[in-house]
């Protein structure tokens, strides 16, 4: 298998088939595409000219390199073309039996040296390879990412019947094109999207539970986050019937319920409404989209919608605000509120730790001013805005009380219980808890009704989003009163019931814990697993850099707390995260977590 992989084919020209064969034409392959549907065919070759002119007018290649590379780009109906072929892929329809037929044919046309390889993210490649005829150990698994000229990873997988060369060649080609390629074992999913997908299908079904809009889900996984796309979006982009595939297949492996597929995807699977291609998903589109362009058609209103501010009760006047707390997240709420002109009070054990609280936004202030983002007169009346307190008595008369203490459920309770004897009639009670029960705050008042939770993302001044957390005794006016506020302040407001982890957490903790024990199997490294996240999934940190950072620790209590809530066995913590919390390590703030970091 020293061969040059020169001359490829690829077999299957729909989206991921037509991006394969535009990224190897231009990188100076002759490509040969085959599919039955002359149609198909066409369509690849008029995507691939549509593509190439979009590459000549944004300068990125000259009109000759164009001619050049549509020219090593040709089309057939027959298997029969693929006979002189050093590399086959097939990206033919996520069906065992298709895929199988496929790669047995190919076995009996194609050169004994050729490498068969299969473009499944959910079949078994070990069965395939097994099944496919006289040579098992040329077949393999590789997996692009869509779209395949933009994302950078290229997953190679080896069944135990794989020769070493074959995988070399394989790696040795995606690096020559410009990709990462990283090389793992046979099972459902692979890394990336055995980790994207369970987290894909606990949204779909959180939508279906009418927990949070599809809009509030999505926003709050971009802003919370920092995902490129939220995932009802993302279902809708790769395909509500493709996404059903890949879960069904993991499932029957793990047979873990976050596997198990949301029933909303079976549903719109069998109406048609499979996303973007068909123009309606969880969203309905301007048009069906069949490049694999996300902006090729556009999301437009429909009777989902969700418009903020209609039917909404009046709310309140929220005038000056207590921020109960001293700590990082404390001052940045406080910096925010002060900086939308708010008067704000901050409130410590002590008068000393109130101060400190304001020194630090001090600081952040002055930055500000230094990198241009506001000018001293901004920042020195910002700061006027802001009183130090060492006492509770100091929130008599505010608006809007934010408590921002330790993240324990009792002095939580004991906060409020002082709070609702100190704050006058009508001031709204905030808590920002991130995982404990915003119910349970609001029974250790006399007025649950003013009881809310306002959950923000650290740090807060940066981060655009807030979980506006409505309890079952909260009034439609106090909900009003905050979502409004939320957004005066220029953050993004979600709507959310009070259960674990509200939206981001509930979504984002669970992928998490799903890497450890990804890692805890030997599957692939905390190295592998990163890179599959960001490269393929889009993340901009993968799971073992943001458990480093948000603490192993408090991503233990939390997924405790979502384990607690849901009694589901799937969501039980990783051993491995218990184990390394319990010696001590917890990420950056103690030096070594999954990875060493220098102590702070």
């Amino acid at each position: 298998m020293d061969t040059p992989l020169s001359t490829i084919a690829v077999v299957g020209l729909g989206t991921m088939g037509t991006g394969i064969s535009e990224l190897l034409a231009t990188s100076g392959r002759e490509v040969i595409g085959i599919d039955i549907s002359p149609s198909a065919a066409r369509g690849a070759v008029a995507r691939l000219e549509a593509s190439t002119a979009r590459s000549v007018r944004c300068g990125r290649i000259t009109e000759a390199e164009r001619q050049d590379v549509l020219a090593r780009f040709r089309t057939f109906h027959e298997l029969e073309a693929a006979a002189e072929a050093d590399l086959v892929i097939e990206v033919v329809t996520e069906s065992y039996e298709v895929k199988r037929q496929v790669l047995r044919a190919l076995d009996g046309l194609v050169r004994p040296t050729t490498i068969l390889a299969t473009g499944t993210n959910a079949l078994s490649v070990t069965q395939l390879a097994a099944e496919s005829g006289r040579y098992p150990e040329r077949v393999l698994g590789l997996h692009f990412f869509h779209p395949v000229p933009v994302m950078k990873l290229v997953e190679v997988v080896s069944s135990v019947l794989t020769s070493p060369a074959a995988v070399e060649a394989v790696t040795a080609l995606a690096r020559e094109l410009g990709k990462e390629p990283v090389s793992i074992g046979d099972r459902p999913g692979f890394i990336a999207d055995g980790l994207l997908f369970g987290y894909l299908n606990q949204a779909a079904a959180m939508y279906e539970s009418k927990y949070a809009s599809r809009e509030d889900i999505d926003a709050a996984m971009r802003l919370g986050c920092g995902l490129p796309m939220g995932p009802l979006a993302v279902l809708d982009l790769i395909g509500v019937d493709t996404a059903l595939t890949v879960l069904e297949a993991m499932y029957a492996q793990s047979q873990d319920r976050l596997h198990a597929p949301a029933p909303i995807l079976r549903q719109l699977a069998e109406a048609g409404l499979t996303g973007r291609k068909a123009g309606r998903g969880f969203y309905t589109y301007t048009a069906a989209d069949t490049t694999g362009d996300p902006d090729a058609s556009t999301v437009v209103p429909d009777t989902l919608t969700v418009r903020p501010g209609l039917r909404e009760p009046v709310g309140r006047e929220v005038r000056s605000v207590g921020v109960a707390g001293s700590g990082t997240m404390a001052s940045g709420i406080a910096e925010v509120f002060a900086r939308a002109g708010h008067d704000v009070v901050i409130a410590a054990r002590s008068l000393e730790k109130a101060e400190n609280a304001k020194a630090r936004i001090a600081g952040s202030l002055s930055r500000s001013v230094d990198k241009g983002r506001m000018t001293a007169e901004a920042r020195d009346s910002t700061l006027g805005r802001i009183t130090p307190s060492g006492s509770l008595d100091s929130f008599r008369e505010v608006d809007l009380v934010l408590e921002a203490v330790a993240e324990e459920l009792e002095v939580k309770r004991q906060l409020f219980t002082a709070l609702d004897r100190i704050c006058r009639p009508g001031a709204i009670l905030a808590t920002t808890t991130s995982s404990l029960s915003v119910v349970a705050c609001a029974k250790a008042t006399s007025r649950p009704q003013d009881v809310i939770g306002m959950h923000f993302f650290n740090p807060a001044p940066a981060m655009k989003l807030v979980e506006v957390v409505r309890t079952v005794l909260t009034s439609d006016e106090v909900h009003a009163t905050v979502r409004s506020v939320t957004a005066g302040i220029k953050k993004h407001p979600v709507d959310c019931g009070d259960r674990a982890g509200f939206i981001v957490n509930a979504l984002l903790f669970p992928y998490l814990n799903n890497a450890i024990k990804m890692l805890e199997d030997h599957y692939a490294s905390p190295d592998d697993i990163d890179a599959a996240m960001k490269l393929g999934g889009g993340y901009p940190m993968g799971p073992f850099e943001l458990l480093d950072v948000v603490g192993l620790d408090v991503s233990l209590a939390i997924e405790k707390a979502l384990h607690r809530e849901f009694r589901d066995p799937g969501l039980a913590p990783a051993p491995l995260l218990e184990h390394l919390v319990a010696a001590g390590c917890l990420g950056r703030k103690s030096g070594r977590g999954f990875r060493e970091h220098a102590r702070r």
